[in-house]
């Protein structure tokens, strides 16, 4: 008996001890971290984390994806996790898979008040996501290789028998924001037409690659002469001193497309409150500049006084269509340009 008062005694002053340092449970440690699954590069995604982590005291976990799966790898992990979520926030370079999680249960209604500013066009009516910054799907070409008479102005050159075939690349279409780029040509050109344009580049015998950067890389290299990328991408290779050019394709008739990066709250995250504090930041004009200066992103969705470097000083003519269009194509676009590409 004696033994077990000493126990009891000790237990006592244990509890007391984690009562006067602000509580040992696992929730309270829970509420000091935020998990999020990020789709945007490391590169750009990691300072802006850590400054959020500094500033807040929350400490930040992040997980990336690899190039070549970006996105849908992080999309299959959140929907296999749906009935034990291990993510608190979802951060995506683009929007239709996150579409997709909010018609999968994944996420969760949160209405950030650092979106007040945002278009509508870019949050989701009920809550459940929203965007800003931008990217564009540009077409980047090598300078030592074309003439400026010879610069393609339309995806739809890339079927043209004048530039050779080997000389032209694409990323893979199932994956990223070349997947999100064929939603896209289905909405737009209807899904007999859009496939039919996929199935000419693969009959065509156009380098398909395994990334973005991978299509930059080749181009700044003279692999390739030209090649569809973002502009994060070209932006970096420009930066680097590479010989290339940016051409925003479709000005005349269809537009370009501009890819918002978007975030969402997952339901059931274990540290939903830390959660909705990231989004606030992430979707802050504050976030939305220093990604922009970073140059992940090249177009911002509210003004915010930035001298826009890289862009047409006419600006861009976005592609005709809205993300939800785009993204009741995806399951089609995947079907099909998976029988096309993986035989």
């Amino acid at each position: 008996m004696k033994r077990r008062g000493i126990i009891v005694t000790i237990l006592s002053l244990l509890l007391f001890a984690c009562s006067a340092a602000g509580g040992c449970s696992q929730d309270k440690k829970n509420e000091s971290s935020v998990v999020v699954y990020t789709s945007v590069d490391q590169i750009y995604a990691e300072p802006i984390l850590n400054e959020f982590e500094e500033a807040s005291g929350i400490k930040v976990q992040a997980v990336y994806d690899v190039e070549a799966a970006k996105t849908t790898g992080l999309v299959n992990r959140l929907i296999a996790e749906k009935n034990n979520p291990q993510a608190d926030v979802f951060w995506n370079g683009e929007f239709a898979q996150t579409i997709l999680l909010k018609q999968e249960g994944v996420l969760t209604p949160y209405k950030s008040p650092s979106a007040q500013d945002i278009p509508e066009s870019l949050i989701d009516p009920e809550g459940y996501w929203a965007g800003a910054g931008g990217r564009c799907r540009i077409i980047l070409v090598n300078t030592e290789l074309m003439a400026p008479e010879d610069y393609p102005d339309s995806i739809f050159d890339f079927l043209n028998e004048k530039y050779p075939a080997d000389k032209v690349g694409i990323a893979y279409p199932l994956f990223g924001t070349t997947a999100t780029q064929a939603a896209a040509l289905y909405a737009y050109l209807g899904p007999e037409e859009g496939k039919s344009f996929f199935s000419a580049l693969k009959d065509r015998g156009v380098q398909v690659v395994d990334g973005n950067s991978v299509v930059r890389d080749m181009v700044a290299d003279g692999r390739l002469m030209m090649g569809l990328t973002d502009t994060d991408d070209a932006v970096a290779a420009l930066e680097n001193g590479k010989p290339v050019k940016m051409i925003f394709p479709d000005q005349d008739e269809m537009g370009t497309l501009i890819i918002p990066y978007t975030t969402g709250l997952v339901a059931g995250g274990p540290n939903p409150d830390a959660g909705q504090q990231l989004i606030d930041y992430l979707l802050s004009s504050e976030v939305e500049r220093k990604i922009y200066t970073a140059g992940f992103s090249q177009v911002t969705v509210r003004p915010l006084g930035i001298e826009v470097e890289y862009l047409p000083s006419s600006g861009v003519k976005s592609m005709g269509i809205n993300i939800t269009q785009a993204y009741e194509q995806l399951d089609l676009v995947t079907e099909e340009l998976r029988e096309i590409f993986i035989r």
